[in-house]
């Protein structure tokens, strides 16, 4: 049996301004088999986002990624499942909102993407991304401890949902 990824999701403050598109998307999220592992509602310091968006400080467009990252409360979550990574960037669709509206209309982005900053989600694009990206967000977070002892338990479906915490706990039995 494969080893799960965890993957970093955020929900942008233009969706979350939104309630009917921001409960679609996560209605989709659950209902495409991801597991949340830790969720939060806040919104993002501009600390946080110069360290998130450090690789594109010397484009055209970091200025507006800050700008509007930090403009209002993002959805911050953690997945999980088999594949996560990329099974979240499929679902999310092409970062260009243009191409994804043309090519593939039916992702997170051809629906409810604005533009290529006001593109409705962010995904890690890969395990190291991930790891980077989670501990600027839950800087308490263990990952080797979450993959030796909680993983098993997620892939293995011991967990329950907690609605109104919009996260995935491990049942004890």
């Amino acid at each position: 049996m494969a080893i799960w990824q965890l993957t970093m999701a955020i929900i942008k403050p233009h969706i979350i301004k939104n309630p009917v598109s921001c409960t679609k998307i996560k209605e989709l999220i659950l209902s495409s088999n991801f597991k949340i592992v830790l969720y939060k509602r806040k919104t993002i310091s501009i600390c946080e986002a110069e360290d998130f968006y450090y690789e594109h400080q010397h484009k055209f467009f970091y200025n507006r990624l800050l700008t509007f990252i930090t403009s209002g409360p993002s959805d911050i979550l953690v997945l999980t499942k088999e594949n996560a990574i990329a099974d979240w960037r499929r679902l999310m669709g092409p970062t260009k909102v243009f191409k994804a509206q043309f090519e593939a209309a039916n992702t997170i982005r051809g629906q409810y993407g604005l533009s290529d900053t006001r593109n409705a989600t962010h995904g890690s694009d890969s395990e190291q991304s991930a790891e980077r990206e989670i501990k600027i967000f839950f800087p308490e977070f263990n990952m080797d401890k979450w993959f030796g002892e909680k993983e098993p338990l997620f892939r293995s479906d011991k967990v329950i949902f907690l609605e109104d915490q919009f996260k995935h706990e491990v049942v004890l039995r």
